[in-house]
């Protein structure tokens, strides 16, 4: 059986608005390190992967000066106008590099917390499928319903079939390649890999991993992240 390859996609070509920051979100300090170095450091640390490709925006200045613009285990590309966009291009500038059998898990770049273990586990469930899959969580809160244009509720959700998607996301590589392309030519908005899955009629398996794999996506969520890490590293 030939042995395929796992490559990494980590988009940071956004811009981050919520943090409310100088500078984009994946650029911000945690430990002395931007969060991007943490995250592709991580990742590339567990030995499971052959490279990672990351694309930046277009006018990104601050990429040169992080540690990972001298790791050889990095490449970068330019990336698109949205998360989509972004892991497409990510993808086409591994086009040399992947069959479309090889494996590609794309991951937040303001996701420095997730696991090694929960990397495994997913690698490990879905085998040598060929629907993809996703690190997710059971929603554990109540869920409420907006009403349109008005802080209150119109409903409660029910939760027991509700899961919170988290990243990596495990594809093969030809198979995500088509599924974004064809969603950017029928414009079907898609907000992450397995959405891009399901619009061509795939379902991608669910693997639970741990809900410390957070997404730092507000200022409140830095500090966490840290205590986080310094959990997984002691």
């Amino acid at each position: 059986m030939t042995q395929r390859q796992y490559w990494l996609v980590v988009p940071a070509a956004g811009i981050g608005q919520r943090m409310q920051a100088d500078r984009p979100k994946q650029y911000l300090r945690l430990r002395q390190r931007y969060i991007l170095d943490i995250t592709l450091s991580r990742l590339l640390d567990t030995g499971l992967f052959a490279g990672a490709m990351v694309p930046l925006h277009p006018e990104d200045r601050w990429f040169a000066g992080s540690d990972s613009a001298s790791d050889p285990r990095v490449f970068t590309c330019t990336g698109g106008n949205d998360r989509s966009d972004s892991v497409l291009a990510g993808l086409n500038a591994l086009a040399d590099r992947l069959s479309d059998d090889d494996w590609v898990l794309v991951h937040d770049v303001a996701r420095p917390c997730v696991a090694t273990e929960d990397i495994r586990r997913l690698m490990s469930a879905l085998g040598d499928g060929e629907s993809g899959g996703l690190l997710a969580a059971p929603v554990s809160d109540t869920i409420k319903r907006q009403a349109p244009d008005v802080d209150a509720v119109t409903e409660t959700v029910d939760r027991s079939a509700l899961w919170r998607a988290f990243t990596p996301q495990q594809s093969r590589y030809g198979l995500l390649r088509t599924a974004l392309e064809q969603a950017r030519d029928r414009g079907v908005a898609v907000t992450d890999e397995a959405s891009a899955l399901e619009a061509m009629g795939y379902a991608p398996k669910l693997v639970r991993g741990r809900t410390d794999n957070i997404k730092i996506t507000l200022p409140e969520d830095l500090p966490l992240a840290g205590w986080i890490l310094d959990q997984l590293e002691h």
